[in-house]
């Protein structure tokens, strides 16, 4: 939304037609929400009531739990995962992996632990060749998925740590902190 440029990233988060608005603090919160609603105003948008929630400590968006302690997975995608049966299609193998996909930065080692499942789909098979390995595979990735982290919040005041690393086709970095 071309409306909120100057907001974007500093209190304004937009996907598609759901907007998010992210403050320190209660007073804050609610200077953002009505510069916010103004801006709705000034451009002739509306909102539907039964769709907003307004001054939430936690929320589910765009399939994580985010609050002021950080990022978690969504709590039903989670079990999803968890009771996940062992899939019997080339399909239903990549609908799970697929699935499993959009949380990867959650699991640590990720590639790693899907390697037997994506080695079961190398040469296009008509159908999965499902091995113990792929079975070991599946239920490591949906322990981990019970026992993932919460990502949290980068702190300002702490020192960031950045890891760089480059090759003749590529570059890449992790900006972390401990």
């Amino acid at each position: 939304m071309m409306c909120f440029r100057e907001y974007l990233h500093h209190f304004v988060l937009v996907y598609i037609d759901d907007i998010m608005v992210y403050s320190r603090n209660e007073a804050e919160h609610r200077q953002h929400v009505s510069e916010v609603l103004q801006r709705l105003r000034e451009h002739q948008l509306y909102l539907k009531a039964e769709k907003c929630t307004f001054h939430q400590y936690n929320i589910q968006f765009l399939g994580y739990n985010i609050s002021a302690h950080g990022i978690q997975m969504d709590e039903r995608k989670v079990e999803t995962i968890r009771s996940w049966p062992i899939p019997s299609t080339i399909k239903e193998l990549q609908r799970f992996l697929g699935f499993a996909n959009f949380y990867r930065r959650f699991i640590q080692g990720y590639s790693s632990i899907t390697s037997p499942l994506i080695q079961t789909l190398r040469n296009k098979p008509k159908s999965p060749s499902w091995t113990p390995a792929a079975t070991k595979a599946m239920k490591k990735l949906q322990e981990a998925f019970t026992t993932a982290p919460l990502l949290t919040h980068p702190d300002p005041q702490k020192p960031f740590i950045v890891e760089v690393d480059a090759s003749t086709t590529g570059v890449g970095a992790v900006l972390s902190q401990r």
